[in-house]
């Protein structure tokens, strides 16, 4: 059975939820100028916008300019085809006439879905779902911590027996650790609980400002010795630094919310692929 999340998904990206049509339009100018007349039929700019986001992520993330002309030529041959093709009357194919209504399906499943979420995402949705978000991290906290990434235990236990001795554990860390922070001294910044592998998030959570692991830790990148610098509690972001995110998350839930009725409301008997008829769904 197509699950129904991954159903929501692909009508979010398909109707252009995740991928808006890219605007640049100056303030003044004509929104949607003419782009080319092929054989007296006006093309819009509107048409290459709408080419433009169907193109692979590594060229619709291209400035409109670079391919534009591209994306122009490829709208004026599908013109002419679709022109030469009327003209030997395949509009008119019973088959061409299916792919054609199936298209059209589609085309007004996105104007439905555009058109729920103009009318139903609000600023009140979007607080409440920042209220909600942030809730999540009142409770959270932030260490700000160091270590020293070695090879083996032996060498991690003589840099603790250093440490216990009196040596800076800043000065150890940009002598003998492995690890990238190595010329920061070992400082990782602040972390929350779980941004870490496991074995590390639990020793560094454990330990007091000031204080460092007494035995060495173990992980998939090597042999730690964790020092914690200091502790605070996490702050939420901002409202505005959320807010595509909380826009994204109130559409799918609008979109699956809309889906559901449509599917509670309609007659729907589906078929296997050896023609017996499906169980319903619960």
């Amino acid at each position: 059975m197509f699950d129904f999340r991954v159903r929501v998904a692909v009508l979010m990206v398909f109707t252009g939820l995740v991928f808006p049509a890219h605007q640049s339009f100056a303030a003044g100018h004509n929104p949607d100028p003419v782009a080319a007349i092929v054989n007296g039929m006006k093309i819009y700019r509107s048409e290459i916008e709408a080419a433009r986001v169907r193109l692979p992520e590594q060229f619709r993330s291209a400035p409109f300019e670079n391919v534009y002309l591209i994306l122009l030529n490829g709208v004026i041959d599908t013109k002419l085809a679709a022109l030469r093709a009327r003209s030997e009357k395949l509009h008119e194919d019973q088959k061409v006439k299916a792919q054609i209504a199936s298209v059209e399906d589609q085309i007004l499943e996105g104007a439905l879905i555009q058109k729920h979420l103009r009318e139903n995402i609000s600023q009140e949705a979007l607080q409440k779902r920042y209220q909600q978000a942030i809730k999540s991290t009142e409770a959270k906290e932030l260490v700000r911590a160091r270590h020293i990434l070695l090879e083996n235990e032996g060498q991690a236990k003589k840099v603790i027996e250093e440490l216990n001795a009196g040596a800076d554990f800043a000065t150890l860390a940009k002598t003998k650790s492995t690890g990238p922070s190595a010329s920061r001294g070992g400082d990782l910044g602040y972390f929350a609980e779980g941004e870490m592998v496991p074995e590390f998030s639990k020793s560094a959570f454990s330990l007091k400002p000031g204080t460092h692991t007494m035995a060495p830790v173990k992980t998939q990148f090597g042999w730690h010795v964790i020092k914690v610098e200091d502790r605070k509690p996490a702050q939420p972001k901002s409202f505005q630094d959320m807010e595509n995110s909380l826009r994204e998350e109130e559409s799918r839930a609008l979109v699956s919310a809309l889906v559901k009725s449509m599917r509670q409301k309609a007659a729907i008997t589906r078929y296997n692929l050896d023609g017996t008829a499906m169980k319903a769904e619960k």
